[in-house]
């Protein structure tokens, strides 16, 4: 009897974090995963960055294209 009451209960726990697990939205998730394109971008603070998602990432302003 005691085994079937933590088998449901530890049932319930999964199924509440894989519900959880499952309504994360992808904004929360981290920053947006970029493409890996070089298409070079230097940008005011003096960096460069392989592309402008890279960029916009790091919240980089007044990127240009760089080197190509």
């Amino acid at each position: 009897m005691k085994r079937t009451i933590r088998a449901i209960a530890l049932l319930g726990i999964l199924g509440a974090a894989a519900v959880a697990i499952a309504s994360r939205s992808p904004v929360s998730a981290g920053p947006p995963v970029c493409p890996q394109i070089y298409a070079p971008v230097i940008c005011d603070n003096g960096k460069v960055y392989p592309n402008q998602c890279e960029a916009d990432r790091h919240h980089a302003k007044n990127c240009v294209p760089y080197g190509l």
